[in-house]
């Protein structure tokens, strides 16, 4: 997919950010996200994965925001980790309303739990917060379009696999992105799973 089929709002982003074509494995995958399939992104960093992530969110949510549940969860390994995407989202959403927000063990949960009820479009959270908000009845997760996981060699410390797999149990249809620097053999539970229909795409 090239950059000329975005959006007017993101298109001006990508400009604005001096790209003027995807960089090759984006060039691969970008059309398949937007085609809807379920993938493994298996790239070294610098390859765009993030920025991926970022241009295909807002593309399938027309950069609109529209009522109150999240239509994108991301998770992600750690605080600073939500806030750098945080910032990378606000880079590209100008001109847009989508709502982005963070979830991550430091905050007060039931301020988290409030400020997500009040509406969004985008949570970007650690697996574990999302998980406690879950089982507060804090967030709908009916709504969900896309599921990502971003660098997602962190699932495999602590118990953030299973945090991780517990989340699709409370999913319907939805499409399934996860980016990491390499496939791991136990990504193949997803396999048989959730992601049974899955593509794995590499550099």
């Amino acid at each position: 997919m090239s950059f000329k089929k975005l959006i007017e709002p993101l298109k001006d982003a990508v400009q604005r950010k001096g790209f003027t074509a995807p960089l090759p494995f984006q060039k691969k995958i970008l059309s398949k996200i937007k085609g809807g399939i379920s993938m493994f992104a298996i790239a070294p960093e610098g390859f765009g994965k993030t920025t991926t992530i970022v241009i295909s969110t807002i593309q399938k949510l027309k950069g609109k925001a529209f009522e109150d549940a999240p239509r994108v969860l991301i998770f992600v390994k750690d605080k600073q980790a939500a806030l750098d995407l945080e910032s990378e989202f606000h880079g590209y959403t100008q001109g847009t309303d989508l709502r982005v927000y963070c979830a991550y063990d430091e905050k007060n949960i039931d301020d988290q739990r409030d400020e997500i009820y009040n509406g969004t479009d985008i949570v970007i959270a650690t697996p574990k917060r999302l998980n406690k908000i879950f089982y507060l009845n804090g967030i709908n997760l009916n709504k969900l379009q896309m599921c990502i996981i971003e660098d997602a060699g962190f699932i495999f410390r602590d118990s953030n696999l299973a945090e991780v797999t517990r989340t699709p149990e409370s999913i319907g249809k939805c499409q399934y992105l996860i980016f990491a620097e390499k496939f791991d053999t136990r990504f193949e539970r997803w396999l048989d799973s959730f992601m049974f229909n899955a593509e794995i795409i590499k550099s």
